[in-house]
């Protein structure tokens, strides 16, 4: 199957080829339907995700069962790393799609292990970690100290078209608002 990941992994950091062609002899490719879970709570996962085509959210449930969006992953983007997203080989995070998808999984520990021999694809992970500590900073900076509507205007930097592309119910909840304010926020912009 045609490399796929490349692009993706060239937005992060350039890499030679001779590591891309490490990384891609473990790359399997499969197809989501929208609604479909990539992990779950309580069960072991050991892969990274590269998500080729498609939208997907990180949540978690509330006690009441209501679910709070995390984050949110596009097209041409790497889905968070095994290491932020489990704990003792468990999930910690629920990731389903919000669309069809088409993703790469590589297991996470031959990954790792490609890490230790290999100094340009470790620096590439290491700033794929980085980058996911970063988005996740922001985010807890703007839910902080910003209105709605300024949290609402960094998303559509962040994520253009979204609103036209998943529930509005899954962007409220990313927000911290209700789809209510959520409503009204658009109506004024």
């Amino acid at each position: 199957m045609k490399d796929k990941i490349t692009p993706i992994i060239h937005s992060v950091t350039p890499l030679p080829i001779s590591s891309l062609e490490k990384i891609n002899k473990l790359v399997t490719y499969s197809f989501l339907k929208k609604g479909e879970p990539i992990t779950k709570v309580g069960q072991t996962n050991n892969s990274e995700y590269f998500l080729i085509k498609g939208i997907c959210k990180s949540f978690l449930y509330t006690p009441e069962g209501e679910d709070i969006t995390i984050s949110f992953f596009m097209s041409g983007s790497i889905l968070s790393p095994n290491t932020t997203r489990s704990l003792e080989g468990k999930s910690i995070l629920n990731i389903s799609t919000l669309t069809d998808v088409e993703i790469a999984t590589i297991d996470a520990d031959k990954l790792e292990r490609l890490m230790i021999e290999d100094l340009e694809i470790r620096h590439f992970a290491n700033t794929v970690l980085r980058k996911e500590l970063m988005t996740k900073v922001q985010k807890e900076i703007g839910l902080a100290s910003l209105k709605g509507k300024d949290r609402l205007e960094r998303l559509r930097k962040q994520f253009p078209n979204i609103e036209n592309l998943i529930p509005h119910t899954d962007i409220a909840s990313y927000l911290g608002i209700t789809t209510i304010s959520l409503s009204r926020l658009r109506t004024q912009s």
